[in-house]
């Protein structure tokens, strides 16, 4: 695909960005929304299709559109361009506290998939679509995983992990995981939602009542923190409700 050849730092520990250099007339795609600061020089369009630079025509654009709106994302990418005559630079954060990952496709095969809403940003020649969970019935019941995005191209991809990432490297293992913990896995990997067991370790044992399986040989990054449980931990009715005034003491002097 002859992806763009872009430098990249990552900033931050914690909560990290990614900064991106770019050659004259260098292209970076990203997610609408996700650009924290750019130099002079680069320009930015707002574009549909799937971010790679072939000439879809106007249906494909209309496909790779919809298809995003589908998985969740925003209609357009963003295509950041530096117009320039010097190196400039442009960063792009994640919608949440987290990691940026840096991934070179090229040494995945070309093809990764990603959970929905793990993109960041991508060098142009990157392409975006979707693909569903063949087991159609676990993944409407299980409530996550039916869409996943698919990255395919030669350059560098960012996606984006919530709390600390977690790589593993499986040789014909079968991995069982909280659905919302996974960020991405090769292609070679097998996916699928099942249910965790018994009735009463679905009732009572406080893990939902699917884990995600993965199986086969390839890499599979996971994340400590998912959006989803990070939300619910700090919700008022979440599990850390009232932990600071769990004493006799603290009841009486919230009173």
């Amino acid at each position: 695909m002859n992806s763009h050849q872009i430098d990249y730092k990552i900033i931050g520990e914690d909560i990290q960005l990614v900064e991106i250099e770019l050659d004259p007339m260098e292209t970076v795609i990203a997610e609408a929304g996700a650009m924290v600061y750019m130099e002079e020089g680069i320009t930015f369009e707002a574009r549909m299709g799937d971010g790679s630079e072939t000439n879809q025509g106007i249906l494909g654009k209309l496909f790779s559109a919809g298809s995003r709106v589908l998985a969740g994302e925003s209609l357009f990418m963003t295509h950041f361009t530096n117009r320039g005559y010097a190196k400039s630079r442009v960063a792009f954060s994640a919608p949440y506290p987290g990691t940026v990952i840096p991934l070179d496709l090229a040494g995945l095969g070309g093809r990764l998939i990603v959970q929905k809403d793990g993109f960041l940003c991508a060098a142009m020649g990157t392409r975006l679509s979707i693909v569903f969970n063949r087991r159609l019935g676990s993944s409407l019941v299980g409530g996550e995983g039916f869409i996943l995005e698919k990255l395919e191209g030669d350059g560098l991809a960012f996606i984006h992990a919530g709390g600390t990432v977690i790589e593993k490297q499986l040789r014909g293992e079968t991995l069982r995981v909280d659905t919302g913990c996974i960020v991405a896995f090769e292609e070679s990997i097998d996916y699928d939602i099942e249910t965790t067991g018994s009735l009463k370790s679905m009732v009572f044992g406080g893990e939902g009542l699917f884990l995600a399986t993965l199986r086969g040989n390839g890499r599979v990054w996971l994340q400590s923190m998912p959006i989803r449980k990070l939300i619910h931990e700090l919700s008022p009715y979440g599990g850390n409700a009232g932990k600071e005034n769990q004493s006799i003491l603290g009841n009486f002097l919230q009173r």
